[in-house]
């Protein structure tokens, strides 16, 4: 709890981003990928946050959410 609040004070703001990137079928996901299969990675610490392109942002890795996007994906490829 004492953790959590330091950080919201003195923790990364997540400001800076990398190019989205998308993880090859095959290929193990870390953690942000398998939420939506693409990922950004915050410039400032390295830390990998889900991103969804059909929003074109940054997308928690709630577990409804994470059943929404495998809705999503299983719709569109069939």
């Amino acid at each position: 709890m004492m953790g959590k609040l330091l950080d919201v004070f003195f923790g990364c703001w997540h400001n800076r981003f990398s190019f989205p990137m998308t993880v090859r079928a095959g290929i193990r996901r870390n953690g942000a990928a398998a939420v939506t299969g693409t990922y950004v990675v915050c410039l400032d610490c390295g830390k990998e946050l889900p991103y969804d392109w059909k929003q074109m942002k940054i997308v928690g890795a709630s577990p409804e959410r994470r059943n929404q996007v495998q809705a999503l994906a299983t719709k569109e490829a069939a």
